[in-house]
């Protein structure tokens, strides 16, 4: 099971085209309140967008995976939901594609260690060590990872990633460079790299 959904994962950055420009629909749609329809993705809204000029600001993206099987994201957006600064994340998606906006993005959710990394590991830690926290950094949770929490991204996430980070990015005004993996900025299960392929994916994808 771990080695067909890796590979269909590899396929997949292939199959999905590197994105030339950032669309100026999409955009636009980014920016926008409520509950949009977003092309290509499938949002169940727990919580609408507001105006984002009342958002938090927003500087960064950090990408986890959490340790539960297929079909645990929408509990864990869910609980999230009735309590938005309960340890977790903004965004969670499930195995299918399925991306859960669990908290208003003026909240704050209780994600990440403090980026505690400074072992220059994976990236240069000098700009992010006790710099990408929760107070300015969003979350995307990626469900699936269990019973062996090195099981891949399947490829209707990697998907369903491919236009979210583009939506984050566009909304809050994220650069490239500022979407990091959970484990590229703290010390995580040594078993696996947390969320290291699906942001290595969006900064592959580029503009």
């Amino acid at each position: 099971m771990m080695l067909s959904r890796l590979v269909a994962a590899v396929l997949a950055a292939f199959l999905i085209a590197p994105v030339a420009a950032m669309d100026a629909e999409l955009s636009k749609l980014a920016r926008s309140t409520g509950t949009p329809d977003i092309p290509g993705l499938k949002m169940v809204w727990l919580a609408p967008w507001g105006d984002v000029a009342s958002a938090h600001p927003w500087r960064n993206i950090i990408v986890h995976q959490t340790e539960g099987p297929s079909g645990s994201a929408r509990g864990g957006a869910e609980a999230q939901s009735r309590n938005p600064t309960r340890r977790g994340v903004m965004v969670w998606v499930e195995t299918d594609g399925t991306v859960y906006w669990a908290v208003a993005d003026n909240l704050v959710p209780t994600h990440t260690d403090g980026a505690n990394r400074n072992d220059n590991k994976y990236i240069d830690n000098t700009a992010t060590y006790h710099q990408v926290v929760r107070d300015n950094s969003i979350g995307v949770e990626f469900a699936g990872n269990y019973p062996d929490v090195a099981t891949g991204p399947t490829v209707a996430q990697v998907a369903a990633w491919k236009i979210l980070v583009q939506v984050l990015r566009a909304r809050y005004g994220i650069p490239l460079d500022h979407v990091y993996a959970h484990n590229w900025i703290d010390f995580k299960d040594a078993r696996y790299c947390e969320g290291c392929w699906l942001a290595t994916l969006a900064r592959t994808w580029g503009e």
